[in-house]
């Protein structure tokens, strides 16, 4: 079995495009094969995609046994990038969590050839006003030997300052698209830092759209539901305006964001000159042949 494996000296193989999770129940019999088991599933993923934004390590800190499983089940170019978890960033605010985060970093240790980053997603409610000094502490008690991201969810962290505080501590401020459907020409032209040599790029739709009030899904994600033609062409030329002095690049789509991940990959994708071959549902339970992304 051969397997796609692109030139360092190409510009698009410092792009690692995959979606934000693997493990969708909406996907079986989309994506997946309708009888292929879950526990199967990140190998199948890894044979189209060459990384994966883990979304539950959000919800707690994995084993070090799950993330050895992880990385044995994915090719030795395969790249994730994980969340740190919301206990650290939304219930302790990034304060007195010093245990929490060892524990944490610690599981990720098995998975260090092949992490990418480890993204720190800050509530809505997280404010300079209240919470600039504790932000600072945190960031600047990270060990240098793991890369990391942050995402601001509210406009009042856009200043100087933390640009530069950022670019001290070699921390990527993470880009991430949230405008409403009505307003997609926006969300690539917010003019955000580039504070490190990688850039990490969330596509997630407006989040604030997602759920019912008693916090179900109002949709099911197996389908192209909302195109954002406009939105994804914006995207492929600020990413391209940034790729010569960028070493790697980490972008992820989420499905809420056109109303499948992997489409919207494939999609943006063929607008960043790298093909995605998606699978066939009909394949059966076969195991995924190496298609991961290639130039066009």
């Amino acid at each position: 079995m051969v397997r796609q494996v692109f030139l360092e000296t190409n510009p698009q193989s410092k792009i690692k495009i995959g979606t934000c999770a693997w493990s969708y129940k909406d996907w079986q019999g989309v994506f997946y094969p309708p009888h292929l088991p879950q526990a199967r599933w990140l190998e199948f993923y890894a044979g189209y995609f060459p990384s994966v934004e883990v979304d539950s390590t959000f919800y707690h800190a994995p084993s070090a046994k799950a993330v050895a499983g992880w990385v044995e089940k994915t090719p030795a170019d395969f790249r994730f990038c994980c969340k740190m978890p919301k206990e650290i960033t939304h219930t302790l605010r990034l304060r007195d969590c010093k245990e929490q985060v060892r524990a944490f970093l610690e599981s990720m240790e098995p998975m260090r050839p092949k992490l990418g980053s480890i993204l720190v997603q800050l509530p809505a409610t997280f404010i300079p006003g209240k919470d600039e000094k504790a932000l600072k502490a945190f960031l600047s008690s990270l060990p240098n030997t793991f890369r990391f991201a942050v995402e601001f969810r509210h406009a009042d962290w856009h200043v100087p300052r933390m640009v530069h505080f950022l670019e001290d501590h070699r921390i990527c401020w993470a880009w991430t698209d949230t405008t409403k459907l009505s307003e997609q020409n926006d969300g690539a032209f917010e003019p955000l830092p580039q504070t490190t040599d990688f850039l990490y790029i969330r596509l997630m739709g407006d989040i604030g759209h997602k759920y019912r009030p008693d916090g179900t899904r109002l949709y099911e994600y197996g389908s192209l539901m909302w195109p954002r033609d406009s939105s994804l062409e914006n995207w492929a030329l600020k990413i391209g305006k940034h790729l010569e002095e960028s070493k790697n690049v980490y972008l992820y789509c989420s499905n809420h964001f056109e109303g499948m991940g992997s489409l919207t990959c494939q999609r943006l994708g063929r607008l960043l000159d790298i093909s995605i071959e998606l699978p066939d549902h009909n394949e059966g339970d076969a195991p995924a042949p190496s298609k991961q992304m290639t130039l066009l």
